[in-house]
């Protein structure tokens, strides 16, 4: 396993090389609001940077870092459930910007395919939701993105399954006349 005592100079190059992919896992668990995500991945690091979280060693130090934004990403949304509805949460959208420029017609059918697929992933039941943008989205094995959500391998395995079919489902339908 890997090591568990990082020193802060280490900790802080860790949380550094998996920023962006901190960040868009919680933007998922934000249901897609940039404001929301950027205060999760922050919350999350001084948990991190304070000790509040302890990285333990059990798993990868990147399937831990994903469970304790999972998790804060949770205790957000419970605080502020009576304040906003989960439709304004989903309200943003949130597209990663090409590696190289597209022409624009390119560019709009990407968009509006990544609209779609963001679209019927928001159609999935929560667990599902989670295990599918953590294992295509975050590259985390089944076995990770269990750890991460912290439900069993057999359940998350199921969770995926079930929505990988329900996507192929939903775009498949929409894809019809």
């Amino acid at each position: 396993m890997a090591q568990t005592a990082l020193n802060p100079d280490e900790l802080e190059a860790r949380l550094t090389e998996l920023h962006a992919d901190s960040y868009g896992w919680a933007l998922s668990c934000c249901g897609w609001n940039e404001v929301e995500a950027e205060d999760v991945v922050q919350t999350t690091y001084v948990k991190v940077l304070s000790g509040q979280a302890h990285y333990a060693g059990r798993s990868s130090f990147r399937t831990w870092l994903f469970g304790v934004v999972r998790l804060t990403a949770l205790e957000r949304r419970r605080r502020e459930a009576s304040i906003q509805q989960r439709a304004d949460r989903l309200a943003e959208g949130w597209v990663p910007e090409p590696d190289a420029p597209l022409a624009p017609d390119e560019a709009l059918v990407e968009r509006e395919q990544a609209n779609r697929l963001r679209a019927a992933l928001d159609e999935l039941p929560e667990r599902q939701r989670e295990v599918v943008h953590l294992v295509f989205y975050q590259g985390l094995s089944v076995a990770e993105a269990a750890t991460a959500m912290d439900v069993s391998l057999g359940s998350a395995r199921t969770h995926y399954h079930r929505g990988k079919e329900r996507l192929r489902s939903l775009l498949v339908m929409e894809e019809s006349p």
